[in-house]
């Protein structure tokens, strides 16, 4: 199993944590310090080494932070993890509403006579350090860098990774190594740069078309990397890692140890193009008044899929599809009662496991029945595997990892009977899934300018979710792919070729949850029958063909064209992956697709 159900935190191991790292703060004459869910690379997901929030408070969620005083600790988390917290944290702990509340905002309400708060500035970007220490300024508070507590009272912290890279065809990358390197160093030259520095590993997989396993589930390894407008990269990974790829990586690439990296830039003369939200604030510092905030080079490039990765991803979501329709005709034949969640999940890896091109499932997937379905990101354990009982509804959210692209798909099913207002919602959900995936837009539009078409059937209810609409996703790299998402927060353009998800969803703490996920990419329009047409429009073109249960729909709440939309998908269901299956898992697709 890719998957394990061991618990890997316990709210009791906390306090106790928490009362050594006080004592090491009180020996450094701090107020303070901050532990956040990252490491010196900044992506979203980190290897065990660096699970330094979870080790310390418990919380296991895939974004927030820890800021542990003398007398108060705040475990800031969004709005995905307000109802997870709450289950894996000791009452020494605070939850925090983040990013409501902000740091300095927290931090000026628990020290209003001042005080010292150390942190790694290995572990936080430079921009997250320059916004809080502005914040704070006139406070008598002080974030001070220090080395990182923490890891001083973690006996048992595990070794760095270390696993092997290995080099991605050109026929999934569809660019060489040198095109993309040229191709982003005559950005830099433009822009009157000299190099840049980049640090997020997917960032690096990408440019040098390479892939590790240094993250479970993310095909990345660990490393840094100076891109030179001159067409030189500079990058600094343990070499043991690099044995298999040295001559795929060519004359244009210089590997050195990665030890010498803050040596290396800081004689850089700039200006040197970073990206301020992402760069470690060491790495800042070492670079001084050379840097210019400039973006990660790679991220838009990286974003805006070429052909050969749109075509990867669209058999990798074919073949995906026959994986879990096959999980959904077995569950089908299941007694309500007489299976569990964790069942879920293996029959689903091992569906997933026939494709030769699976290298990994892409997240912890997510089989939450009954009240766990309420947990937006539940990881379910050996402790609290729950029966799939009649009346509840089951949400199962899933992916993998193949070498031509990266899935991420959600159904909800019904199991039993399911009761009215269950169906009520739904419906909702699936109206708002359907009116995101029949949108056109005008090119330029970002996505907090759309996202809240998918919102706008459970506004009208007095109902809402507290995630956004979509992420982006990568060509067998993160299933979270910056920097385009269907967020309140986006500002980033959507272009062609750009993937995302779109999941609307919706949660009843300690009742059930729904949530509904396609992975869309972006195209170009066609023209409309009428030439009156002004602006160049966008739309997208849906990736995963897997049906949606038609159980939970209450058909009287759908329009003639959400009921033609859900018809004509279901028709594109069956023709695309009735071929692919077993003659059962046929019949049951037969069913599941038929017109409302």
């Amino acid at each position: 199993m890719f998957q394990s159900f061991q618990v890997t935190a316990r709210p009791e191991q906390g306090p106790p944590r928490l009362a050594a790292l006080r004592a090491e703060m009180a020996q450094a004459g701090l107020d303070g310090f901050l532990i956040p869910r990252a490491d010196a690379h900044q992506g979203e997901y980190v290897a065990p080494r660096d699970e330094r929030l979870a080790w310390l408070t418990g919380f296991t969620g895939s974004a927030g932070f820890c800021v542990a005083l003398r007398d108060v600790a705040g475990v800031f988390i969004d709005g995905r993890y307000r109802t997870q917290v709450k289950a894996q944290v000791a009452e020494d702990f605070t939850p925090v509403p983040w990013p409501e509340v902000s740091l300095s905002t927290w931090l000026k309400e628990q020290l209003p006579d001042g005080g010292k708060v150390g942190f790694d500035p290995w572990l936080h970007a430079a921009g997250q350090i320059s916004n809080a220490e502005q914040d704070l300024k006139g406070t008598g508070i002080k974030l001070v860098r220090c080395d990182n507590l923490v890891d001083r009272i973690w006996a048992d912290q595990p070794a760095p990774p270390m696993s092997p890279v290995k080099a991605h065809p050109i026929e999934f990358a569809g660019e060489t190594t040198d095109c993309k390197i040229a191709r982003l160093a005559e950005g830099l030259q433009r822009d009157g740069c000299c190099a840049a520095v980049i640090t997020l590993p997917d960032s690096i997989m990408w440019l040098l078309n390479i892939r590790g396993s240094d993250i479970a589930y993310n095909p990345v390894a660990h490393g840094f990397a100076v891109l030179h407008a001159d067409g030189r990269v500079d990058l600094f990974m343990a070499t043991e890692k690099l044995a298999e790829v040295r001559d795929h990586l060519g004359p244009s690439v210089a590997v050195h140890d990665p030890r010498t990296f803050l040596d290396a830039i800081a004689v850089l003369e700039g200006p040197v193009q970073v990206d301020d939200g992402t760069l470690p604030q060491i790495v800042a510092d070492a670079l001084g008044d050379a840097m210019t905030d400039g973006g990660d080079p790679c991220a838009l490039p990286k974003a805006c899929k070429n052909p050969a990765e749109i075509a990867g991803s669209a058999e990798a979501h074919l073949r995906d599809a026959v994986a879990v329709i096959e999980t959904l005709c077995w569950l089908d034949e299941q007694a309500p009662g007489s299976v569990t969640e964790t069942q879920v999940v293996t029959q689903l890896e091992e569906n997933r496991r026939k494709d030769n091109a699976l290298q990994d499932i892409s997240f912890d997937t997510i089989a939450g029945t009954g009240p766990n379905g309420a947990i937006m990101h539940y990881r379910v354990t050996e402790e609290t595997d729950n029966r799939l009982e009649n009346g509840h509804i089951l949400v199962l959210d899933s992916g993998g990892q193949y070498l031509d692209g990266t899935t991420d798909i959600t159904r909800t099913v019904a199991i039993g009977d399911v009761g009215t207002e269950e169906k009520t919602c739904f419906t909702r959900v699936l109206k708002g899934m359907i009116a995101m995936s029949m949108l056109r837009w005008p090119a330029g539009l970002a996505g907090r300018d759309i996202e809240c078409v998918a919102r706008v059937p459970l506004w009208s209810a007095g109902q809402d979710f507290n995630h956004g609409v979509g992420h982006g996703v990568g060509a067998y790299l993160s299933v979270h792919e910056g920097p385009q998402r269907l967020s309140k927060v986006s500002h980033v353009p959507l272009k062609p070729g750009m993937v995302l998800s779109n999941e609307p969803g919706y949660y009843r703490e300690g009742a059930f949850g729904i949530r509904i996920e396609n992975l869309v990419v972006v195209e170009e329009a066609p023209a409309l029958p009428s030439s009156d047409a002004e602006r160049t429009m966008l739309n997208w073109r849906t990736l995963t063909f897997v049906p949606i249960d038609r159980r939970l729909i209450l058909v009287d709440m759908l329009t003639p064209d959400e009921r033609d939309w859900l018809n004509a998908y279901h028709r594109d269901v069956a023709e695309k992956i009735r071929p692919r299956l077993g003659q059962d898992a046929q019949l049951w697709l037969d069913a599941a697709t038929a017109p409302i």
